[in-house]
């Protein structure tokens, strides 16, 4: 796995995992709000464009980071956010080490299985991968996404990257990914956000969260769909970084 490190000189880590089939991009513009205040960690999840090693699983990618943090940053920092796929792998990483974070941001994140979704993603993607080299085809699968129209050249650069295996997998995951009983033990301050305008199975999920973990905070961010939080809104979503780091001061 590789990182991106902003902010070099501040003393305090925040680490973001971005979703599948994005990249360090889709958080730029919340790093370029708080690098001047924290540290900004933003791993290339495997088998994404500019990772050096393909996808295997969510637990195996939550250990990896683990790993990196242990090595390189005293085995704990100070908060993690995620966004779907990364939200996932954030819920894996507190499930593995409840003493990681301080605090976690957990958006948009599915815990819900769905054996059907699983099934089909090969067969059905795989048909339709071709599809994704094409320049038009990938501006309405980009439209359908509801990102900043400003992202679109690095989303179409990034996506013709990823190899259909890797695509196929971490689709795969994505679609059977369960809550850990672990979770329950995670020390971190939580807030788990989700999108009013999601489809219902991420809104339950998001209440799933929440009930694994009775001291997080849970919001719904109306009107908004799967995830324009932390992209279409980055000085909102920066602003509740802060938020959450400014509650910890004045305890």
């Amino acid at each position: 796995m590789k990182y991106l490190e902003f902010g070099l000189g501040q003393k305090e880590t925040i680490l973001l995992l971005h979703g599948g089939g994005l990249s360090w991009w889709s958080f730029r513009k919340v790093v370029e709000l708080l690098q001047t205040e924290y540290h900004i960690l933003l791993p290339i999840l495997d088998g994404h464009a500019g990772s050096d090693r393909p996808f295997t699983t969510i637990e195996e990618n939550a250990t990896e980071i683990i790993s990196f943090i242990d090595r390189h940053l005293g085995g704990s920092i100070t908060m993690i956010g995620g966004l779907s796929l990364g939200a996932q792998i954030l819920l894996e990483m507190l499930s593995q080490r409840n003493d990681l974070c301080r605090y976690a941001l957990v958006e948009s994140a599915m815990v819900i299985p769905s054996k059907l979704t699983h099934a089909m993603i090969e067969p059905v993607f795989g048909s339709f991968y071709g599809l994704i080299k094409n320049r038009a085809f990938a501006k309405l699968q980009f439209r359908s996404l509801r990102m900043d129209p400003g992202l679109f050249e690095e989303y179409f650069r990034d996506t013709c990257r990823i190899p259909k295996k890797d695509m196929i997998a971490f689709l795969k995951a994505n679609t059977s990914y369960a809550l850990k009983p672990a979770l329950q033990n995670c020390r971190a301050d939580v807030r788990v956000v989700v999108g009013g305008r999601e489809p219902k199975e991420m809104l339950r999920s998001a209440a799933l969260i929440h009930g694994s973990l009775p001291e997080s905070v849970m919001e719904i961010k109306e009107g908004l769909f799967h995830g324009e939080y932390s992209i279409n809104h980055p000085e909102q979503y920066a602003a509740e970084l802060r938020d959450m780091l400014s509650r910890r001061k004045q305890r």
